[in-house]
């Protein structure tokens, strides 16, 4: 075990503290004893005189003395049975010569031994108690004993989660971001630290997907226009394939800078710049980015004014059209609105499965099936501008929704 630890530390203490009780115990148990018997002997020390005085003397009316005053007289023959007892203690002992002084403590009474050559007599005091304050202390002792190994019990129970915790530390660093770690259920510290570590655990997972679904599609986007450039430079160059082939540069470098601003959309790092734009702007600019011809596109919307970020909201918008397009059975698609809704509807075959894992990192898992910039992302651009993205399959069209979220309408 490691001797730093919070863990040895308390349990170290734990057994520190029991010593100082056992300890502290058998001190006071020692001293109470020893306490009680100087306290026995005080008493019976004026008694002892008397009948010392009077040990030549044993006579009716001392016998009187001692019954008013609550003491049993035994001679000889009694003495005998009454000493065979098990239970017997010596608690005090005096020799003077021939003549011996003895107190026992018999069945919770004491006695009183006088020993001579030739008689000996025993004296019982009738309302003596063996009651003493060591029941006390050992009642005490026991208390604390078990609330000091409860409280200990308790808490390594409490701190025992910090050691699993220390343990997915570790494994974090090998991204090893799936663990579970069991909740007791309160509100500790602890228990609160454990509840934060598994959401930033889960943070880093999102990130990770994140980036790699952003890698993914950085691939995915470049690729067109490399293509078009590598065509380009097999035709004959003049004036217009050049300027097609700088248009193709441009087109590369707008994808570099789209590809930073997303990527930090994604990381949560950005605040948008929203202003109003019309709508039409928004499409010829999802338009320019595709360099598509506007024949593939059937146009039946109003020009509604949307206020939002004008170059996420055109990537976002972009990336709707494409994957419309490329999915579509007659490769178009037709735009239009309802309200302040933007609908982008196209023919083909209804999406498989739960819409919602779309929207999720990996969820489409082929590249046959990738959507481009992954609807994933484009939830998110359209979620960072306050709008929410809804699909719809009806009479065989895919009809995917742009709407205003609801906690951002004025």
């Amino acid at each position: 075990m490691n001797k730093d630890s919070i863990i040895f530390s308390s349990t170290l203490n734990y057994i520190i503290t029991i010593l100082l009780l056992i300890f502290s115990f058998i001190f006071l148990l020692t001293n109470e004893n020893y306490l009680k018997d100087r306290e026995l002997i005080d008493k019976y020390r004026p008694l002892f005189k008397v009948v010392d005085k009077q040990r030549h003397n044993i006579n009716q009316e001392f016998k009187s003395f001692l019954k008013d005053m609550n003491y049993e007289l035994y001679f000889d023959k009694d003495i005998k049975p009454i000493l065979e007892n098990k239970n017997k203690k010596l608690i005090f002992s005096r020799n003077r010569g021939k003549e011996v002084f003895k107190i026992f403590v018999i069945d919770d009474k004491n006695y009183l031994l006088f020993e001579r050559p030739r008689v000996s007599f025993l004296i019982k005091d009738s309302e003596s108690s063996s009651f003493s304050n060591s029941y006390y202390l050992v009642f005490v002792f026991f208390i604390l004993f078990f609330v000091l190994t409860f409280l200990y019990i308790r808490t390594l129970k409490q701190l025992f989660p910090l050691k699993i915790l220390k343990d997915k530390v570790i494994n974090l660093g090998d991204e090893k971001f799936d663990f579970e770690i069991k909740s007791s259920g309160k509100n500790d510290e602890i228990t609160i630290l454990t509840k934060e570590f598994k959401n930033s655990a889960k943070k880093l997972k999102n990130i990770k997907e994140s980036r790699n679904v952003f890698i993914r599609n950085i691939m995915h986007e470049l690729k067109t226009p490399i293509t078009k450039g590598k065509i380009l430079l097999q035709l004959e160059q003049n004036e217009e394939n050049s300027e097609k082939l700088k248009m193709v540069f441009n087109r590369l470098e707008s994808l570099i800078n789209e590809f930073a601003t997303i990527e930090e959309l994604i990381s949560q790092n950005k605040i948008l710049e929203k202003k109003s734009y019309f709508l039409e702007d928004l499409l010829d600019e999802a338009k320019d980015i595709l360099m598509l011809e506007d024949s593939l596109v059937k146009n039946s919307y109003e020009n509604i004014k949307l206020f939002v970020n004008f170059r996420l909201f055109s990537i976002a918008i972009k990336n709707l059209i494409d994957n419309a397009i490329k999915y579509s059975s007659s490769k178009s698609l037709e735009i239009k609105t309802i309200g302040d809704d933007i609908l982008f509807i196209n023919d083909g075959e209804k999406l498989k499965g739960d819409f919602q894992k779309y929207l999720e990192p990996f969820s489409i898992k082929t590249s046959n099936e990738s959507f481009g910039l992954g609807l994933y992302i484009v939830f998110n651009i359209l979620k960072a501008n306050g709008y929410n993205l809804l699909y719809d399959y009806i009479d065989g069209k895919n009809i995917f929704t742009i709407k205003k979220d609801i906690k951002f309408t004025t």
